[in-house]
């Protein structure tokens, strides 16, 4: 399936021609061929947007909830209806394997649509208490800037709450992925909302993401990507005095506490870390494992990393330069004393960002690859003398965003994960909910996405006393 890529930007309500002249090439990194080329954003550009944006503010937050929720819904009806072009063009700028690419990637953000379009219509947007009324009204202009990892997903969760909220959004995707972004602008395009409420720039992030996030016109900043970049954001906004919310990176733990199902536990986990190519900021990097089924559990774990062939049912690192980081951190884990026992740096195919799925035993704690997020299909399986020990290290890092925990019983737990350091927890493989808050503790991030706690991230209150 070829697929088009836009030769301008989406503002105002139609295709306009960049401001620049430079373009940026969107390569597959299964084979490394160019597969098209976007215009490279710039501030001239992202002014124009936020200016659009700006304008037709007044009129969208005053549209009734119930509009918004309809036009919502026609966004998630075009997503729904264009879902294996999206999947498509997911494969072809991601590397994404057909099958998640059709499932999760273009799969998901349907849903999480869906469900922006359901609260928009439900969600109590005044509330009385006492002699006052209290209104939750929309911030203003939204600036998202999202990544490349999921990329229709992660510009579903900031732009549809954000125009169920009733604010405007400038929108500036990852450079790597900007195809499906330009799809999704086609999409809030044939579903009819009104010119400026949404608005598309491509380009870099230093260059058009930066523009952005300190843009005087930009009421709030959603950003998804690195901790690095996301303390940036932040000291920007701060000095603004704008709001921020910031998806951050993760090293979650995956605990497997004494009586679980050890072999349910260890299959799942390795399933997680190899979605995507280990590139999601939310994957149980880390498995703990009680010391009398550490090595049982380090032979299942290559077991069952054996089956996820690169190519197949693993997909390339999103780029070269990601490519080389991973291999870097492996590196590091066999000189810092770690013991390979599935995978290794060497490349597993002559062509594309492929890295083979890596397990390390032998992990200890304060090795890199333990407490830095390596973004590849790299688990390190590490050992606990008892819960207290396996608490210590879970919560051991800067990051707090997700995790899981392996019990006999959910009320065990349950209780280990209530003293998790995280936001977000699965319980003896716990259904992932489109509808329930994700975000992170720590250096994870500012915020939640998803459901109604992502809704009020885009509101600010006002009361009245009568």
């Amino acid at each position: 399936m070829t697929v088009q890529a836009q030769s301008g930007m989406y503002i105002g309500g139609a295709w306009r021609p960049a401001l620049g002249e430079e373009t940026l090439p969107v390569v597959n990194p299964a084979d490394e061929q160019i597969v098209g080329h976007v215009p490279a954003g710039t501030p001239a550009d992202v002014d124009a947007a936020v200016s659009a944006a700006r304008e037709a503010f007044p009129g969208w937050a005053a549209t009734p909830p119930a509009e918004r929720a309809a036009l919502i819904g026609a966004v998630r009806d075009g997503l729904a209806a264009r879902k294996d072009e999206i999947a498509a063009t997911v494969t072809a700028e991601l590397g994404a394997p057909p099958a998640l690419a059709e499932a999760v990637h273009a799969g998901l953000p349907i849903v999480v649509a869906g469900s922006y379009a359901e609260l928009a219509a439900t969600y109590a947007f005044e509330e009385k208490v006492g002699n006052s009324t209290v209104y939750a009204e929309p911030v203003g202009v939204v600036g998202a800037i999202t990544p490349w990892n999921y990329p229709l997903h992660q510009i579903v969760a900031k732009v549809a709450p954000a125009l169920a909220a009733g604010c405007t959004v400038v929108l500036k995707p990852a450079e790597d992925t900007p195809l499906t972004a330009q799809l999704f602008a086609q999409v809030v395009h044939d579903a009819g909302l009104p010119a400026g409420v949404f608005n598309l720039v491509t380009g870099l992030g230093p260059v058009a993401g930066q523009a952005l996030a300190g843009h005087e016109g930009v009421d709030l900043v959603s950003f998804t990507g690195s901790t690095a970049v996301g303390r940036q954001i932040g000291a920007v906004a701060g000095a603004a005095v704008k709001r921020v919310a910031l998806e951050l990176g993760g090293k979650s733990a995956n605990v497997i506490l004494p009586g679980a199902d050890l072999a349910k536990a260890v299959n799942v986990g390795v399933a997680n870390v190899m979605a995507n190519s280990g590139q999601t900021c939310s994957a149980w990097t880390r498995m703990l494992v009680h010391a009398d089924v550490y090595e049982e559990a380090v032979s299942l774990a290559a077991d069952a990393v054996a089956k996820y062939a690169p190519g197949e049912r693993v997909g390339p690192l999103v780029n070269a330069k990601q490519l080389e980081r991973v291999r870097g951190y492996i590196t590091k884990g066999v000189e810092e004393g770690a013991r390979i026992v599935a995978g290794g740096a060497e490349a597993p195919l002559e062509k594309g960002y492929y890295v083979s799925p890596t397990v390390f035993a032998d992990v200890t704690p304060e090795m890199t690859i333990a407490q830095e997020e390596i973004f590849g299909p790299v688990i390190s399986i590490l050992r606990y003398e008892d819960e207290d020990d396996a608490l210590r290290i879970a919560n051991g890092t800067v990051y707090g965003l997700a995790g899981a925990v392996w019990a006999a019983e959910p009320e065990t737990a349950a209780a280990f994960a209530r003293r998790m350091d995280t936001g977000q927890v699965d319980i003896n493989g716990g259904r992932f909910n489109p509808l329930a808050p994700f975000g992170g503790y720590k250096q994870s991030g500012v915020g939640r996405e998803l459901g109604a706690h992502g809704l009020s991230e885009y509101l600010q209150t006002k009361s009245l006393q009568f």
